[in-house]
C-alpha cells in the first residue's frame, strides 16, 4: 500500500488513494493504527483520495481516533497539490467533493512549482441547527457558557464542521489542554466541537490556539482559521481580511463581502513517500 506523507503548517497527513486499499480494511482502525505516532507512520489525519461522480476527486479524511471529519482546510491544501503534481488534475483549478459539500481550491504557482493554494471555503453557517448545537438562535454570538467556575463567551460558526471560537486577551495562558477537551464534548454539541482560542493583535492580524474534535492540540486548522475569523469580524473585532497566526505558521482569510464566500491560503508540503509492506 503506497503512502504520500503531507503537512500544511505541521497538520500533518497520512494520504493513501482508495484503491491502494484492500476491500477488507475498515478506514476508522486503519486510521487508529496509520496516525499512532509511535506504532504507526504519525498524523493528525488520514487522507482518502478517490473516484468522484460530480467533481475532479473526492477527499475522505478520518481523525486518529477513527472519526470521520466532514473536511479539514490543511487537508484539503494538500490534497490539491497532490492531485495536480501526479498529474490526476491537469488545471490549476479544480473541484474537490467532501462530506462538507464540494470544496473549490486554486493553486498559486511559482517557476510551475505550487507555492500556496487557495480555497473557496464556501460559506459559514450560523444557524445552530446546522453547526450543529442545542441552542437557541438565529447565530450564537458572545453567547455565555459557564463550566465549573469559569465563564465562556463562545461563538458557534459551521465551515462545513463545528466550531467554537472563544476571545481571550493571551492564547498562551490558556490552558487548552484542560477546557479543549471539555468544551469540545459539553453536551451542547451534539457532535462535538473544535474549539478556537483567539487573540486580537490588531483588526488585520489575529493568533489562534486550536482543540481539534478526534486530535486534540494541532499546530494549525484551516477551517478553524476561517471560523476564527468570521466570529472576529461578527462580533467587530476584527476586518473581514486577516492573518491568522497559528503555531504552525500563518494563514490568509478573506470573507467576501459580495458572494459571502471564506476564502483561505497558506502552504502545502509534501514530506516524503513510502511503501507499507504489512498492516
Amino acid at each position: 500500500m503506497n503512502f504520500t506523507k503531507m503537512h500544511g503548517l505541521g497538520n500533518d497527513f497520512i494520504l493513501i488513494e482508495e484503491d491502494e486499499i484492500p476491500l477488507d480494511l475498515n478506514l476508522s482502525d486503519l486510521a487508529k493504527k496509520l496516525c499512532d505516532r509511535h506504532f504507526g507512520i504519525g498524523a493528525n489525519g488520514l487522507v482518502i483520495a478517490a473516484p468522484s461522480k460530480k467533481a475532479d476527486a473526492k477527499m475522505r479524511i478520518f481523525n486518529p481516533d477513527g472519526s470521520e471529519a466532514e473536511m479539514c482546510g490543511n487537508a484539503i491544501r494538500c490534497f490539491a497539490k497532490y492531485l495536480y503534481e501526479r498529474g490526476k488534475v491537469k488545471e490549476t483549478k479544480m473541484s474537490v467533493e467532501t462530506l462538507a459539500g464540494l470544496v473549490h481550491p486554486e493553486l498559486k504557482l511559482e517557476n510551475s512549482q505550487v507555492a500556496a493554494v487557495c480555497v473557496d471555503m464556501g460559506e459559514p453557517r450560523f444557524n445552530p441547527r446546522d453547526i450543529p448545537v442545542n441552542l437557541e438562535g438565529q447565530r450564537i454570538v458572545s453567547h455565555p457558557l459557564r463550566i465549573e467556575n469559569k465563564e465562556f463567551l463562545i461563538t458557534c460558526v459551521s465551515m462545513g464542521n463545528p466550531h467554537c471560537v472563544i476571545f481571550t486577551d493571551n492564547v498562551k495562558d490558556e490552558d487548552l489542554e484542560k477546557w479543549g477537551p471539555i468544551i469540545s464534548e459539553h453536551p451542547i454539541f451534539p457532535q462535538k466541537t473544535n474549539v478556537e482560542f483567539i487573540q486580537i493583535i490588531e483588526p488585520g492580524h489575529i493568533r489562534m490556539r486550536v482543540w481539534e474534535r478526534g486530535v486534540g492540540e494541532t499546530l494549525a486548522c484551516g477551517t478553524g482559521a476561517c471560523a476564527a475569523a468570521v466570529a472576529g469580524a461578527v462580533n467587530r473585532k476584527c476586518k473581514r481580511e486577516v492573518e491568522v497566526s497559528l503555531l504552525g505558521g500563518n494563514l490568509f482569510i478573506q470573507w467576501n463581502e459580495k458572494n459571502n464566500h471564506v476564502y483561505m491560503t497558506g502552504p502545502a508540503e509534501e514530506v516524503f513517500t513510502g511503501k507499507l509492506r504489512s498492516l
